[in-house]
């Protein structure tokens, strides 16, 4: 049998097939992870929670998942090389936070773990707690896109020099992260906000 070019591209195909499907690693949580699906317009996030190295804001974040409190919140903010100041420690992240029509709701501010007490450093994916003093994060949350060390404490990105609370990690979605970074935004704030659909505990797919 004489072998077309197409018929030769398409056995070709189907010889890699194998090979390709078997290098497609779905990423699954770690001992004391808990997973979180984050809905939104543009797809799924998948989370994992760590509640053993960071317990404190582990289990806050999930305190505002079960009460149902990040559904109807947003991603709002997003942070690129070009839209900070010059004099400023650069970093990329996204940032959202709860349901602002149930604000009323939200729990009490939680103490800082810090990336020197938990051993979670601000790398590419991490999830981390947005706060202004220390002591003082509730429910507003950012993701790192890229390694982002000046987030870890003693980095030079906050003043106070103890860094933010790394808490978990993206195993999912992270294009999805980066179509939001990459929305249209009047400096670091999104014109038009990306919704969360969701937040429910749930396993990535």
């Amino acid at each position: 049998m004489r072998c077309t070019p197409s018929l030769f591209l398409l056995l070709a195909s189907a010889a890699l097939a194998p090979t390709v499907a078997a290098a497609q690693v779905v990423p699954v949580e770690r001992d004391g992870e808990v997973l979180v699906v984050l809905e939104t317009p543009l797809g799924r996030i998948d989370l994992a929670i760590d509640t053993v190295a960071a317990p404190v804001t582990g289990a806050n974040f999930l305190r505002y998942v079960d009460a149902g409190l990040y559904g109807g919140g947003t991603f709002y903010r997003v942070v690129t090389p070009d839209n900070q100041p010059d004099d400023e420690v650069r970093i990329e992240v996204i940032q959202g936070g709860m349901n602002r029509a149930l604000r009323d709701e939200a729990f009490a501010p939680i103490l800082l773990e810090s990336t020197s007490t938990t051993g979670l450093h601000h790398l590419d994916g991490t999830l981390s707690m947005a706060r202004g003093d220390p002591d003082s994060a509730r429910a507003e949350f950012f993701i790192c896109i890229g390694d982002q060390p000046e987030l870890d404490e003693g980095g030079a990105r906050n003043a106070d020099g103890r860094g933010f609370a790394a808490f978990g990690r993206v195993i999912g979605g992270m294009d999805i992260v980066r179509a939001i970074q990459a929305h249209p935004a009047e400096g670091q704030y999104l014109i038009d906000r990306v919704p969360i659909v969701a937040a429910v505990r749930g396993g990535a797919s």
